[in-house]
Formats: structure tokens, C-alpha cells, sequence
């Protein structure tokens, strides 16, 4: 039997090429999610609040792809989004199609707490915050405008074809970075939950939802397994269901390291034939960590109770696809 060591939180800032320009804020950013969610923790706090904290803290960092930070649209205009899940009772909430909510992840809380409902969008989203005073903000900054408008010169220019995505995202990939940024945790009566919030593909179509708020696919928390969080390309981790694929690894006695790396494989071998840059963070019931990626880079942090402080890195375990 494994000793199980509690509580534990794992963070991560997004998959995809972090460059030097930006690397050194995303571990700082990691770093002091992971410590306000372990700080939660050590007070007897749950996971559930833990994971919420965490990413919005990293929702106010214009670091990440996610609240503050998020990418823009085709029309220009940001749509964010955020879901959460309670291990302990298979609670969730999500909200999309939002605009200028400071923090998507608070949004989704109130609708896993306050709602009878799991998934609420646009202007029903938008009522619910005013009805719980939600703070507003708008989420531009110049560096995604900056990015914006290089991503909107490759399309007028016939460069940025969608079934040449792939190809282009290689050339260019800074200006496509798939940042979302998520948290898993274990608190000490041994809940898992996670939380899961981005700003989405940059130059997507007006309307389009990614895997981040949809329960199951960018993350799943159970408390008879362990919980999980997604960051790549949604459309990926939707067809595969992938974070609660992980969960079910776990639940068949996988450790979440391992876990995470079949995970991998799997869009690797079932996917290959299009984009499917993917990284996965996840946390099993003993309170072992797992990270794993595709990606160039997968921006994370995790503290356990043997670290006093957050260990951070841009890379996990890098999973390749087979040749």
C-alpha cells in the first residue's frame, strides 16, 4: 500500500513554446498560484477552494492565456471561459461566451454553488454575475492585441488556413500560444477538485467553445480516483474526453504520473493527423503528482507536504509521437 501523503496541489499555466520574453513570469505566476492554493490547504481549507484560488490568481496574471491575459477572437473581442468540479460530490460549474468578467473561475463557482445547472453562457452568464456583483474587467492587454494583429495579417494574407494550422503554428509559434491554466488538488480530509479557465484559440470563430468549462474533457475531479486538469487544443481534448480519461486510468490503479502518459499517447496514436498539442497535470488520491505533454513546453508548479516551496518548471514529461 502506498503511504498517502496530503495535502497536495498541482498548478499549470498552459501548454505550447514559452519563449524567454515571458518564461520567467509564467514560472513566477505558477509558483505563487501553487502557494496560494497550498496555503488554503494548510488551514484545513478544501480542495475545491484551493484549485478556485489558485487559478484566479493566474487569471489576473497577464502572463496566461486566461481572464486578464486572454487571446482575442476573429471580431476581436474576447470570449473566456472556466469550469470546476468537486470530487467529493461531483459538483461542477462552468461559464462561457464571457466578455469582461475579472475572474471566470468565481463565475463558475457560483454555478456549481449557487444554480441547479452545470454549464451557463452568455447573456444568461453575464446576469448571473450581475446578480452576485461579480468584478468587471476588461481583458485587453497590448501584448495580445500586439498578437492579434500579426495573427490577422498571416489571414488576410491567405497564410492562416485552417487546415494549414498545423504547419503555420510551427512557423509562427508564439503568436498561437494555447495557454489555459489549470489546478488539481488534494486537501487533507483527502477531496480532490479541479479548476480550469483560458481565453481560448486566438483568431477563433465568434462563439466557439474549447474543452476548458466542459466537464470531463479540459478537467474531472473524483474522489475515488483523483482529479485532472487539461491546456492545449480544446477541440483535442473534446473528442477524447481526456480529462476524465485520465480519471478512469487512475481508477483502474494507475498512479497519475502514468496516467497522464497514456493520456498522451493516446492523442498521440488516435490523433496524429492533425494539430493536437496537449499537457495534462493531474493528482491522484495518494497524492501523487503527474504532468505530461506533447507541447514544445507545459508551463507548471506543485507543492506536497515535503516541499516548503512550489517546484516550477516550462517541462514535464515530454510524450512523442511515434514515428
Amino acid at each position: 500500500m502506498f503511504k498517502v501523503q496530503k495535502p497536495v496541489i498541482v498548478v499549470h499555466g498552459g501548454a505550447g513554446a514559452w519563449y524567454p520574453e515571458r518564461s520567467q513570469s509564467g514560472l513566477e505566476g505558477v509558483k505563487k498560484a501553487a502557494d496560494v492554493g497550498f496555503e488554503i490547504l494548510k488551514r484545513d481549507g478544501e480542495a475545491v477552494d484551493a484549485v478556485v484560488e489558485a487559478v484566479a490568481i493566474m487569471e489576473d496574471d497577464d502572463s496566461f492565456n486566461a481572464g486578464y491575459g486572454s487571446s482575442l477572437n476573429l471580431e476581436k473581442r474576447v470570449e473566456m471561459e472556466a469550469s470546476v468540479m468537486d470530487g467529493k460530490t461531483l459538483k461542477a460549474g462552468a461559464a462561457g461566451l464571457l466578455k469582461d468578467i475579472k475572474n471566470p473561475i468565481h463565475l463558475a463557482r457560483i454555478v456549481m454553488d449557487k444554480t441547479d445547472h452545470v454549464f451557463v453562457v452568455g447573456e444568461g452568464a453575464d446576469k448571473l454575475a450581475r446578480m452576485f456583483n461579480l468584478e468587471r474587467r476588461k481583458p485587453f492587454t497590448k501584448l495580445r492585441l500586439k498578437y492579434y494583429e500579426k495573427q490577422k495579417k498571416l489571414l488576410v494574407e491567405g497564410k492562416f488556413k485552417l487546415l494549414k494550422l498545423a504547419s503555420l503554428v510551427k512557423k509562427c509559434p508564439d503568436f498561437f500560444e494555447l495557454d489555459t491554466v489549470g489546478a488539481v488538488a488534494l486537501d487533507k480530509n483527502g477531496n480532490v477538485a479541479a479548476a480550469t479557465s483560458t481565453g481560448g484559440f486566438p483568431l477563433k470563430i465568434p462563439g466557439r467553445i474549447g474543452d476548458s468549462p466542459l466537464i470531463g474533457c479540459g478537467n474531472y475531479a473524483d474522489n475515488r480516483c483523483g482529479a485532472c486538469s487539461a491546456t492545449g487544443v480544446g477541440e483535442i481534448a473534446i473528442r477524447l474526453v481526456l480529462a476524465k480519461t485520465v480519471c478512469n486510468f487512475m481508477e483502474s490503479g494507475m498512479p497519475a504520473q502514468h496516467a497522464v502518459e497514456q493520456a498522451i499517447t493516446l492523442v498521440n496514436k488516435r490523433l496524429n493527423d492533425v494539430y493536437n498539442s496537449m499537457g495534462l497535470i493531474a493528482v491522484d488520491v495518494y497524492g501523487r503528482v503527474g504532468a505530461a505533454h506533447n507541447s514544445p513546453n507545459l508551463c507548471w508548479a506543485y507543492i506536497t507536504p515535503e516541499k516548503s516551496k512550489p517546484i516550477a518548471s516550462l517541462t514535464a514529461k515530454l510524450v512523442k509521437t511515434p514515428p
